[in-house]
């Protein structure tokens, strides 16, 4: 019995970002320079299949600092931290290697400056995801107001509208966060904005390509992990564009009765999926579709960041 046609289009560029390769390669670093094991806390980056692997070289993946012993160094994830986790590090004389990718970095630091000229800053984001907890936690409680949605900006009382400032999460769906925005603005002609657009160019590189593979394709997969915030919005691209969209983070994952009747199906990988994992699905439904494959690239992407230098300093 023939196999059914099917047309798949992955969408380029996907799946990992600078700030990930730059998280992971931190954490192999510290294991041949330090010997295992080393602490991470946290996922270094939100995806089973790369953290699985970097256990089986030795790291160590805890939840909170406190379960780390003095002696062993400790990577701090890409999501980055509240400014109490390095503090309380050096209080205990430990050895860190701080991974928060550079872009949320950026983040921290227009916060600290909004914070030292007084504004009260709003954080655009989803509560309770690691970096809206890092971003908030570098300031004083009480200084940051998170908003999550337009309804949260109408129901917003600022005592002080004159001196309002905005930041958001690296990895939000581009168009809500236009929403959101423009709501604020409306309410507040005078809300500082960043300098330079907050959402990381990945997200946004990774969104415009589903939205552009979506309205070619009758289904999109997207592979990544249910943590990931940046895998969960091109699900959203896709559906809000029209075309039915599934979050796998493995071929095994598949629903293949949500594949029949597709003609055209899309592939792209959130930014923490790595490229054998898109490759697996695509190897899955080669198994049991005569597929044809072509690629759509929107940007090209050549971003790359350093590691921290106390990974080349001699221990």
């Amino acid at each position: 019995m023939s196999k059914p046609e099917l047309k798949i289009l992955i969408a380029n560029p996907r799946g990992f970002c600078a700030g990930v390769d730059r998280a992971i390669k931190i954490v192999e670093v510290a294991l041949e320079k330090y010997g295992p094991p080393v602490y991470v806390r946290h996922e270094i980056v939100h995806n089973r299949y790369v953290v699985e692997g970097l256990e089986r070289s030795g790291a160590i993946f805890v939840d909170e600092l406190s379960e780390v012993p003095d002696d062993m160094p400790v990577v701090f994830s890409a999501h980055g931290v509240p400014k109490s986790v390095p503090s309380e590090a050096e209080r205990r004389n430990m050895t860190y290697v701080d991974a928060t990718c550079p872009l949320v970095s950026k983040v921290h630091r227009e916060v600290e400056r909004h914070y030292k000229s007084n504004h009260h800053i709003l954080m655009i984001g989803h509560a309770g995801h690691p970096e809206v907890i890092g971003t908030m936690g570098q300031v004083e409680a009480g200084s940051m107001t998170l908003v999550e949605t337009v309804e949260d900006v109408e129901s917003l009382d600022i005592k002080n509208p004159e001196n309002l400032a905005f930041v958001t999460q690296t990895t939000l769906s581009v168009d809500d966060t236009t929403d959101i925005v423009s709501a604020l603005k409306q309410k507040y002609s005078s809300v500082e904005s960043p300098k330079k657009e907050d959402i990381c160019y990945a997200t946004t590189n990774r969104q415009a390509a589903v939205k552009e593979i979506a309205a070619l394709c009758d289904k999109v997969i997207i592979i990544g992990a249910p943590n990931s915030s940046n895998s969960r919005r091109l699900v959203e691209v896709s559906e809000k564009a029209g075309t039915p969209s599934m979050l796998v983070q493995r071929a095994k994952d598949l629903d293949w009765r949500w594949l029949e009747g597709a003609v055209t199906v899309g592939i792209s990988a959130g930014a923490s999926a790595p490229e054998i994992l898109v490759e697996e699905v695509v190897d899955a439904i080669k198994e049991r579709y005569e597929a044809k494959v072509d690629f759509i690239t929107t940007a090209e992407e050549n971003v790359t960041f350093k590691l921290p230098p106390i990974l080349s300093k001699a221990r």
